[in-house]
């Protein structure tokens, strides 16, 4: 599952520490905020990876990474095989245009000051491309494109619904004819029926303009349904990898299984059945993570084996758990059998 030079995008061993600070006036490093700690991942054209994970688990920030907005403290980010971490100047802007965002709150993402038609063109317009006349009907191609009235254009941010306010992003993020598109919560904050629009809508552009998506998500519905790998994020690291399916019938990480088993299955004789596995605490403070496996101090599995000591002194690396499967947990072979154990069904057992 390690980045290969067929790779539309490959993430190598990527690593995000934000400084902690201290002082007003001659400020010092204190200590770092590991928010993205050994990341390797490699996405396919054309396909969609699902990022899942807790808030501060460093999805967005693996996005943001991805897209430029951050500056990595070590690892590469490869696109068609150039690294985005060392281009500067004209080749950085012009590769850069070829990756784009979808951010999580469609109105704090749009300027309130700008007309729909300059915010969808100023990606045209920094990037030079065609005169006014032009930008204004590339801007009512991509309305159309994202379903909206070209009226929309002469409209405010605050004159739109939050799903008509997504639909602008992502005819922003089009602008450009991306390869890859990053769509950070691009539906968490709409209501469950924008939501199915907007998904589908992000299905039928794949399939139009042969879109790649990084798609990150903390519901687990809909990266089920739009993904065709996921990837699990725990304290700055992928715990676990694979195809989507297997994923949500097979996990093989603790911290998976907990995630999947707190998603609501639309039954209730079968929802009656199930048994919630509720984490204690809150995730360690990245700033100072555990020693040994990052998720032992919450790990359910690790207390039914009785508290071994491989994990906390010893790092699970990611490896196969099967084929296209690959999980960092050093008893990965017997989750399984514990969660048939604890009579988890529904997605944990093949569910929707």
């Amino acid at each position: 599952m390690s980045p290969t030079t067929a790779s539309l995008l490959q993430i190598d061993d990527l690593r995000i520490h934000f400084p902690i600070t201290r002082g007003v006036v001659a400020r010092r490093t204190i200590g770092h905020v590991q928010a993205v700690d050994g990341v390797s991942l490699a996405i396919e054209s054309g396909e969609t990876v699902g990022l899942v994970g807790e808030s501060g688990s460093g999805k967005t920030t693996l996005g943001r990474a991805v897209v430029s907005l951050y500056r990595p403290t070590s690892g590469s980010i490869r696109f068609r095989g150039t690294d985005l971490t060392t281009l500067r100047g004209r080749d950085g802007k012009r590769t850069r245009a070829q990756l784009q965002m979808v951010f999580q709150d469609p109105f704090a993402s749009l300027d309130p000051r700008w007309s729909i038609e300059a915010t969808v063109s100023e990606p045209l317009r920094i990037h030079r491309i065609g005169d006014r006349r032009e930008r204004r009907r590339r801007v009512r191609e991509l309305l159309d494109v994202v379903g909206l009235s070209a009226r929309i254009g002469e409209r405010y941010p605050h004159e739109l619904s939050g799903g008509q306010r997504q639909r602008v992003g992502l005819a922003r993020a089009l602008a450009l004819r991306p390869a890859i598109v990053v769509a950070d919560e691009a539906v968490s904050a709409l209501d469950v029926s924008i939501q199915a629009q907007i998904v589908n809508l992000l299905e039928n552009l794949q399939s139009e303009f042969g879109l790649t998506y990084l798609f990150i998500a903390h519901d687990l519905a809909v990266v089920n349904h739009i993904s065709d790998r996921v990837a699990v994020m725990y304290l700055g690291r992928i715990v676990e990898l694979a195809p989507a399916r297997v994923v949500y019938r097979e996990p093989r990480h603790p911290y998976t299984v907990s995630l999947l088993s707190a998603n609501p299955v639309p039954d209730p004789a079968i929802e009656r059945k199930r048994e919630r596995i509720v984490l204690p605490g809150e995730p360690p403070d990245p700033a100072s993570p555990p020693t040994g496996c990052r998720f032992h101090t919450r790990c359910w599995m690790r207390t039914e084996l009785g508290n071994p000591e491989v994990c906390e002194t010893e790092d699970p690396a990611l490896s196969a758990a099967a084929p296209s499967h690959v999980v960092a947990c050093h008893f990965a072979d017997r989750v399984p059998a514990a969660t048939a154990t604890r009579r988890t069904v529904g997605p944990l057992a093949g569910g929707s």
